[in-house]
Protein backbone atom coordinates (compact mmCIF):
# COMPACT_ATOMS: atom_id res chain seq x y z
CA UNK A 1 0.00 0.00 0.00
CA UNK A 2 1.44 3.15 -1.55
CA UNK A 3 0.23 6.52 -2.00
CA UNK A 4 1.83 6.65 -5.36
CA UNK A 5 2.84 4.70 -8.32
CA UNK A 6 5.81 6.09 -8.92
CA UNK A 7 8.62 3.35 -8.88
CA UNK A 8 11.53 5.54 -7.70
CA UNK A 9 9.96 7.75 -5.24
CA UNK A 10 8.00 7.52 -2.11
CA UNK A 11 6.11 11.15 -2.46
CA UNK A 12 3.67 11.70 -5.12
CA UNK A 13 4.60 13.18 -8.58
CA UNK A 14 2.58 14.41 -11.00
CA UNK A 15 1.21 12.31 -13.70
CA UNK A 16 1.44 13.15 -17.95
CA UNK A 17 -2.14 13.71 -19.29
CA UNK A 18 -1.97 11.04 -21.30
CA UNK A 19 -1.19 8.36 -18.38
CA UNK A 20 -4.28 10.37 -16.57
CA UNK A 21 -6.37 9.60 -19.05
CA UNK A 22 -5.09 5.76 -19.85
CA UNK A 23 -5.67 5.42 -16.03
CA UNK A 24 -9.04 6.61 -15.93
CA UNK A 25 -9.91 4.60 -18.58
CA UNK A 26 -8.27 1.22 -17.47
CA UNK A 27 -10.45 2.03 -13.81
CA UNK A 28 -13.78 2.68 -15.83
CA UNK A 29 -12.73 -0.57 -17.80
CA UNK A 30 -15.06 -3.97 -16.34
CA UNK A 31 -14.29 -5.92 -13.93
CA UNK A 32 -10.93 -3.98 -12.61
CA UNK A 33 -11.28 -2.68 -9.40
CA UNK A 34 -8.22 -1.06 -7.24
CA UNK A 35 -6.79 -3.70 -6.11
CA UNK A 36 -6.62 -4.99 -9.51
CA UNK A 37 -5.89 -1.32 -11.38
CA UNK A 38 -3.22 -1.24 -8.94
CA UNK A 39 -1.47 -4.45 -9.53
CA UNK A 40 -1.47 -3.93 -13.28
CA UNK A 41 -0.11 -0.40 -13.37
CA UNK A 42 2.61 -1.83 -10.74
CA UNK A 43 3.43 -4.66 -13.06
CA UNK A 44 3.60 -3.46 -16.41
CA UNK A 45 4.52 0.22 -15.60
CA UNK A 46 2.18 2.38 -17.55
CA UNK A 47 -1.99 2.27 -17.40
CA UNK A 48 -1.42 2.57 -21.54
CA UNK A 49 0.77 -0.84 -21.39
CA UNK A 50 -1.32 -2.06 -19.04
CA UNK A 51 -4.73 -2.05 -21.12
CA UNK A 52 -2.61 -3.20 -24.26
CA UNK A 53 -2.15 -6.41 -22.01
CA UNK A 54 -5.97 -6.92 -21.09
CA UNK A 55 -6.94 -9.24 -23.84
CA UNK A 56 -4.18 -11.74 -23.48
CA UNK A 57 -4.76 -12.04 -19.36
CA UNK A 58 -8.47 -12.18 -19.81
CA UNK A 59 -8.10 -14.65 -22.54
CA UNK A 60 -5.79 -17.02 -20.03
CA UNK A 61 -8.68 -16.45 -17.09
CA UNK A 62 -11.22 -17.83 -19.20
CA UNK A 63 -12.78 -15.15 -21.00
CA UNK A 64 -14.13 -15.56 -24.42
CA UNK A 65 -15.51 -12.05 -25.20
CA UNK A 66 -13.73 -8.68 -25.13
CA UNK A 67 -13.36 -6.59 -21.74
CA UNK A 68 -15.44 -3.28 -22.37
CA UNK A 69 -12.63 -0.66 -22.31
CA UNK A 70 -13.84 3.15 -22.20
CA UNK A 71 -12.38 4.96 -25.17
CA UNK A 72 -9.85 8.01 -25.16
CA UNK A 73 -12.53 10.54 -26.40
CA UNK A 74 -14.98 8.57 -23.21
CA UNK A 75 -12.15 9.08 -20.58
CA UNK A 76 -11.57 12.54 -22.46
CA UNK A 77 -15.54 13.48 -21.98
CA UNK A 78 -15.65 12.60 -18.38
CA UNK A 79 -12.52 14.72 -17.35
CA UNK A 80 -14.51 17.78 -19.46
CA UNK A 81 -18.08 16.70 -17.67
CA UNK A 82 -16.53 17.30 -14.17
CA UNK A 83 -15.07 20.81 -15.45
CA UNK A 84 -18.35 21.97 -16.41
CA UNK A 85 -19.58 21.29 -13.25
CA UNK A 86 -16.34 22.74 -11.19
CA UNK A 87 -15.41 19.72 -10.04
CA UNK A 88 -12.03 17.78 -10.50
CA UNK A 89 -10.54 14.45 -11.23
CA UNK A 90 -7.59 13.27 -8.65
CA UNK A 91 -5.76 10.66 -9.37
CA UNK A 92 -3.68 8.41 -6.94
CA UNK A 93 -0.14 9.44 -7.42
CA UNK A 94 -1.15 13.27 -7.86
CA UNK A 95 0.28 15.35 -4.88
CA UNK A 96 -3.59 16.67 -4.54
CA UNK A 97 -4.71 12.74 -3.49
CA UNK A 98 -5.10 12.38 0.03
CA UNK A 99 -2.42 10.30 1.05
CA UNK A 100 -4.60 8.84 4.15
CA UNK A 101 -6.66 7.58 1.39
CA UNK A 102 -3.99 6.27 -0.74
CA UNK A 103 -2.51 4.31 1.64
CA UNK A 104 -5.46 1.90 2.04
CA UNK A 105 -5.17 -1.68 -0.01
CA UNK A 106 -8.15 0.02 -1.87
CA UNK A 107 -7.68 2.99 -2.49
CA UNK A 108 -10.01 5.01 -5.39
CA UNK A 109 -7.85 5.03 -8.16
CA UNK A 110 -9.77 8.02 -9.56
CA UNK A 111 -11.94 10.25 -7.08
CA UNK A 112 -14.11 13.26 -8.22
CA UNK A 113 -13.45 16.40 -5.92
CA UNK A 114 -16.24 19.36 -5.70
CA UNK A 115 -15.29 22.38 -3.72
CA UNK A 116 -11.99 22.15 -1.77
CA UNK A 117 -9.54 19.55 -1.90
CA UNK A 118 -7.34 20.48 0.42
CA UNK A 119 -10.04 19.54 2.71
CA UNK A 120 -9.31 15.64 2.21
CA UNK A 121 -5.88 16.19 3.65
CA UNK A 122 -6.81 17.49 6.71
CA UNK A 123 -7.10 16.08 10.07
CA UNK A 124 -10.32 14.45 9.34
CA UNK A 125 -12.66 12.45 11.76
CA UNK A 126 -16.08 10.78 10.38
CA UNK A 127 -19.03 10.88 11.56
CA UNK A 128 -22.04 8.55 10.67
CA UNK A 129 -24.46 6.44 11.80
CA UNK A 130 -28.67 5.74 11.60
CA UNK A 131 -30.79 7.07 9.17
CA UNK A 132 -33.61 7.17 10.93
CA UNK A 133 -31.99 9.02 13.92
CA UNK A 134 -34.10 9.87 16.74
CA UNK A 135 -34.24 13.90 17.56
CA UNK A 136 -31.94 13.96 20.38
CA UNK A 137 -29.34 12.10 18.20
CA UNK A 138 -29.01 15.02 15.34
CA UNK A 139 -28.89 17.55 17.76
CA UNK A 140 -26.15 15.75 19.89
CA UNK A 141 -24.49 14.89 16.67
CA UNK A 142 -25.02 18.18 15.12
CA UNK A 143 -23.51 19.89 18.13
CA UNK A 144 -20.38 17.21 18.69
CA UNK A 145 -19.61 18.51 14.88
CA UNK A 146 -19.65 21.66 15.65
CA UNK A 147 -17.07 21.23 18.72
CA UNK A 148 -15.33 18.97 16.69
CA UNK A 149 -14.91 21.24 14.33
CA UNK A 150 -13.71 24.37 16.42
CA UNK A 151 -10.66 21.98 17.16
CA UNK A 152 -9.73 22.41 13.84
CA UNK A 153 -10.06 18.91 12.39
CA UNK A 154 -12.57 18.47 9.75
CA UNK A 155 -15.82 16.07 9.90
CA UNK A 156 -16.25 13.53 6.83
CA UNK A 157 -19.57 11.67 6.63
CA UNK A 158 -21.86 10.39 3.67
CA UNK A 159 -24.64 12.91 3.47
CA UNK A 160 -27.53 10.35 4.48
CA UNK A 161 -30.43 10.91 6.26
CA UNK A 162 -30.34 11.47 9.90
CA UNK A 163 -26.52 11.60 11.28
CA UNK A 164 -24.90 12.27 8.15
CA UNK A 165 -26.81 15.72 7.55
CA UNK A 166 -26.78 16.38 11.00
CA UNK A 167 -22.79 16.01 11.05
CA UNK A 168 -22.54 17.97 7.95
CA UNK A 169 -24.85 21.03 9.24
CA UNK A 170 -22.59 21.06 12.31
CA UNK A 171 -19.35 21.52 10.75
CA UNK A 172 -20.02 23.71 7.16
CA UNK A 173 -18.35 26.80 8.99
CA UNK A 174 -15.78 24.50 10.14
CA UNK A 175 -14.99 22.22 7.41
CA UNK A 176 -16.94 19.21 6.17
CA UNK A 177 -16.43 16.42 3.08
CA UNK A 178 -19.41 14.58 2.02
CA UNK A 179 -18.42 10.96 -0.06
CA UNK A 180 -21.26 10.55 -2.14
CA UNK A 181 -22.02 6.92 -3.26
CA UNK A 182 -23.20 7.76 -6.52
CA UNK A 183 -21.71 10.22 -9.37
CA UNK A 184 -20.18 13.78 -7.52
CA UNK A 185 -23.34 15.86 -9.34
CA UNK A 186 -25.84 13.11 -8.27
CA UNK A 187 -27.96 14.41 -5.36
CA UNK A 188 -28.64 11.72 -2.96
CA UNK A 189 -31.37 12.03 -1.07
CA UNK A 190 -32.61 14.14 -3.02
CA UNK A 191 -33.83 16.32 0.23
CA UNK A 192 -30.08 17.55 0.80
CA UNK A 193 -29.91 19.28 -2.31
CA UNK A 194 -29.79 22.68 -0.30
CA UNK A 195 -27.01 20.55 2.00
CA UNK A 196 -25.26 19.09 -1.02
CA UNK A 197 -24.34 22.70 -2.52
CA UNK A 198 -23.58 24.68 0.77
CA UNK A 199 -21.04 21.58 0.94
CA UNK A 200 -20.28 21.95 -2.45
CA UNK A 201 -19.39 25.73 -1.66
CA UNK A 202 -17.80 26.00 1.64
CA UNK A 203 -16.35 22.18 1.62
CA UNK A 204 -15.89 19.41 0.00
CA UNK A 205 -17.89 16.48 -2.00
CA UNK A 206 -16.06 13.82 -3.06
CA UNK A 207 -17.07 10.83 -5.23
CA UNK A 208 -15.48 7.45 -6.68
CA UNK A 209 -17.84 6.68 -9.40
CA UNK A 210 -17.93 8.17 -12.48
CA UNK A 211 -20.02 11.54 -12.76
CA UNK A 212 -23.89 10.91 -13.18
CA UNK A 213 -24.19 7.51 -11.98
CA UNK A 214 -26.99 7.13 -10.41
CA UNK A 215 -26.41 5.28 -6.64
CA UNK A 216 -27.00 1.85 -6.38
CA UNK A 217 -26.81 -0.67 -3.22
CA UNK A 218 -23.67 -2.44 -4.01
CA UNK A 219 -21.95 1.22 -4.39
CA UNK A 220 -22.64 2.02 -0.72
CA UNK A 221 -19.97 -0.06 1.25
CA UNK A 222 -17.55 0.94 -1.13
CA UNK A 223 -18.29 4.81 -0.25
CA UNK A 224 -17.77 3.93 3.37
CA UNK A 225 -14.48 2.72 3.06
CA UNK A 226 -13.39 6.13 1.73
CA UNK A 227 -15.10 7.94 4.71
CA UNK A 228 -12.65 5.84 7.19
CA UNK A 229 -10.22 5.96 4.72
CA UNK A 230 -9.84 9.60 4.67
CA UNK A 231 -10.48 9.98 8.17
CA UNK A 232 -7.78 9.11 11.39
CA UNK A 233 -11.41 7.98 13.06
CA UNK A 234 -14.77 7.09 12.88
CA UNK A 235 -17.72 8.11 15.11
CA UNK A 236 -20.71 6.63 15.52
CA UNK A 237 -24.13 7.70 16.62
CA UNK A 238 -26.86 5.29 16.92
CA UNK A 239 -26.41 2.43 14.74
CA UNK A 240 -28.50 -0.82 14.50
CA UNK A 241 -27.13 -4.38 14.68
CA UNK A 242 -26.62 -4.29 10.56
CA UNK A 243 -26.39 -1.02 9.48
CA UNK A 244 -23.91 0.72 7.29
CA UNK A 245 -22.40 2.57 9.86
CA UNK A 246 -21.37 -0.62 11.64
CA UNK A 247 -19.64 -1.45 7.89
CA UNK A 248 -17.72 1.91 8.09
CA UNK A 249 -16.54 1.15 11.93
CA UNK A 250 -15.54 -2.60 10.61
CA UNK A 251 -13.45 -1.15 7.31
CA UNK A 252 -11.91 1.15 9.76
CA UNK A 253 -10.76 -1.07 11.99
CA UNK A 254 -9.48 -3.09 9.03
CA UNK A 255 -7.66 0.30 7.97
CA UNK A 256 -6.29 0.81 11.40
CA UNK A 257 -7.92 3.66 12.43
CA UNK A 258 -9.53 4.31 15.48
CA UNK A 259 -13.31 3.68 16.44
CA UNK A 260 -15.46 5.91 18.58
CA UNK A 261 -18.99 5.31 19.43
CA UNK A 262 -21.58 7.02 21.49
CA UNK A 263 -23.38 4.65 23.96
CA UNK A 264 -27.63 5.05 23.97
CA UNK A 265 -30.42 3.53 25.85
CA UNK A 266 -30.98 -0.24 25.55
CA UNK A 267 -34.18 -0.06 25.12
CA UNK A 268 -33.62 1.84 21.73
CA UNK A 269 -32.48 -0.66 18.98
CA UNK A 270 -30.88 2.53 17.34
CA UNK A 271 -28.55 2.10 19.51
CA UNK A 272 -27.71 -1.95 19.94
CA UNK A 273 -24.88 -1.27 16.81
CA UNK A 274 -23.14 1.42 19.24
CA UNK A 275 -23.11 -0.37 22.46
CA UNK A 276 -22.46 -3.67 21.37
CA UNK A 277 -18.89 -1.52 19.34
CA UNK A 278 -18.18 -0.42 23.39
CA UNK A 279 -18.97 -4.06 24.88
CA UNK A 280 -16.58 -5.58 22.59
CA UNK A 281 -13.49 -2.86 22.84
CA UNK A 282 -13.67 -2.19 19.35
CA UNK A 283 -14.68 1.16 20.36
CA UNK A 284 -14.30 4.37 22.62
CA UNK A 285 -16.67 5.50 24.98
CA UNK A 286 -17.60 9.04 23.63
CA UNK A 287 -19.52 11.03 25.88
CA UNK A 288 -18.31 14.69 24.03
CA UNK A 289 -16.37 16.10 21.82
CA UNK A 290 -13.23 16.19 24.17
CA UNK A 291 -13.35 12.46 24.73
CA UNK A 292 -12.72 12.75 20.81
CA UNK A 293 -9.81 15.21 20.16
CA UNK A 294 -8.02 13.60 23.34
CA UNK A 295 -7.87 10.56 21.25
CA UNK A 296 -6.98 11.56 18.13
CA UNK A 297 -4.86 14.52 18.72
CA UNK A 298 -1.97 12.20 19.40
CA UNK A 299 -2.83 10.29 16.39
CA UNK A 300 -2.80 13.52 13.48
CA UNK A 301 1.24 13.50 13.32
CA UNK A 302 1.97 10.07 13.75
CA UNK A 303 -0.03 9.00 10.78
CA UNK A 304 1.25 11.67 8.19
CA UNK A 305 4.72 10.64 9.65
CA UNK A 306 4.11 7.16 8.77
CA UNK A 307 2.69 7.87 5.75
CA UNK A 308 4.71 10.03 4.13
CA UNK A 309 7.78 7.44 5.45
CA UNK A 310 5.98 4.10 3.57
CA UNK A 311 8.57 2.97 0.92
CA UNK A 312 7.30 0.93 -2.46
CA UNK A 313 7.50 -2.65 -2.11
CA UNK A 314 7.36 -4.03 -5.80
CA UNK A 315 4.97 -7.06 -6.47
CA UNK A 316 5.76 -9.76 -7.37
CA UNK A 317 7.20 -10.52 -11.55
CA UNK A 318 4.40 -12.08 -13.71
CA UNK A 319 4.26 -15.64 -14.33
CA UNK A 320 5.15 -16.38 -17.53
CA UNK A 321 5.77 -19.87 -18.24
CA UNK A 322 2.26 -21.15 -19.40
CA UNK A 323 2.32 -24.71 -18.87
CA UNK A 324 2.94 -23.90 -15.00
CA UNK A 325 0.20 -21.31 -15.22
CA UNK A 326 -2.27 -23.50 -16.59
CA UNK A 327 -1.74 -26.01 -13.89
CA UNK A 328 -1.67 -23.08 -11.36
CA UNK A 329 -5.04 -21.88 -12.71
CA UNK A 330 -6.80 -25.29 -11.90
CA UNK A 331 -5.43 -25.72 -8.05
CA UNK A 332 -5.99 -22.19 -7.51
CA UNK A 333 -9.43 -21.56 -8.92
CA UNK A 334 -10.48 -25.20 -7.35
CA UNK A 335 -9.55 -24.11 -3.71
CA UNK A 336 -11.35 -20.65 -3.83
CA UNK A 337 -15.01 -21.61 -2.85
CA UNK A 338 -17.92 -18.73 -2.37
CA UNK A 339 -16.93 -17.64 0.96
CA UNK A 340 -14.12 -15.36 0.52
CA UNK A 341 -10.64 -16.57 1.88
CA UNK A 342 -7.54 -14.75 2.75
CA UNK A 343 -4.79 -14.17 -0.34
CA UNK A 344 -2.24 -15.91 1.97
CA UNK A 345 -4.48 -18.21 3.40
CA UNK A 346 -5.10 -19.64 -0.19
CA UNK A 347 -0.88 -19.26 -0.92
CA UNK A 348 -0.30 -21.46 1.83
CA UNK A 349 -3.33 -24.26 0.93
CA UNK A 350 -2.63 -24.73 -3.11
CA UNK A 351 1.23 -24.62 -2.22
CA UNK A 352 2.05 -22.23 -4.66
CA UNK A 353 4.52 -19.28 -4.83
CA UNK A 354 3.27 -16.10 -4.35
CA UNK A 355 3.99 -14.66 -7.74
CA UNK A 356 2.38 -17.60 -9.63
CA UNK A 357 -0.68 -17.01 -7.57
CA UNK A 358 -1.14 -13.06 -7.82
CA UNK A 359 -0.99 -13.96 -11.75
CA UNK A 360 -3.56 -16.70 -11.61
CA UNK A 361 -6.18 -14.04 -9.40
CA UNK A 362 -5.41 -11.14 -11.97
CA UNK A 363 -6.21 -12.99 -14.84
CA UNK A 364 -9.38 -14.34 -13.12
CA UNK A 365 -10.86 -11.21 -12.02
CA UNK A 366 -10.18 -9.79 -15.34
CA UNK A 367 -12.36 -12.89 -16.78
CA UNK A 368 -15.04 -12.01 -13.97
CA UNK A 369 -14.54 -15.58 -12.78
CA UNK A 370 -13.43 -14.33 -9.03
CA UNK A 371 -14.34 -11.31 -6.67
CA UNK A 372 -12.23 -9.67 -4.34
CA UNK A 373 -13.28 -8.46 -1.08
CA UNK A 374 -11.76 -6.28 1.91
CA UNK A 375 -8.89 -7.90 3.54
CA UNK A 376 -7.02 -9.24 0.55
CA UNK A 377 -9.73 -12.15 0.42
CA UNK A 378 -11.30 -13.37 -2.75
CA UNK A 379 -14.17 -15.27 -3.58
CA UNK A 380 -15.50 -17.27 -6.81
CA UNK A 381 -18.27 -15.04 -8.90
CA UNK A 382 -21.28 -17.71 -8.83
CA UNK A 383 -22.41 -16.11 -12.16
CA UNK A 384 -19.89 -15.39 -14.85
CA UNK A 385 -20.55 -12.53 -16.95
CA UNK A 386 -18.83 -12.46 -19.65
Amino acid sequence: MHPSYDHTSSHPSQISEAERIARLRLIRTENIGPVTFRNLVQRFGTARTAIDALPELARRGGRRRPLKVPSVTEAEREIAWNHRIGAQILMIGEPDYPLSLAAIEDAPPAISVLGDPRLLSTRNVAVVGARNASMNGRGFTEMMAREIGAYGYTVVSGLARGIDGAAHTGSLETGTVAVLAGGVDVVYPPEHDTLYREIAEHGAVVAEPAIGTTPQARHFPSRNRIISGLSLGVLVVEAAKRSGSLITARRALDQGREVLAVPGSPLDKRSDGTNRLIQKGAAHLIQGADDVIRILNGLAALCLEETSAMEFEPPPPLQADPQTSEKAHTVVLETIGADPVAVDELIRGCQLSSPIVATVLLEAELAGVIDRHPGNRVSRRLEISE
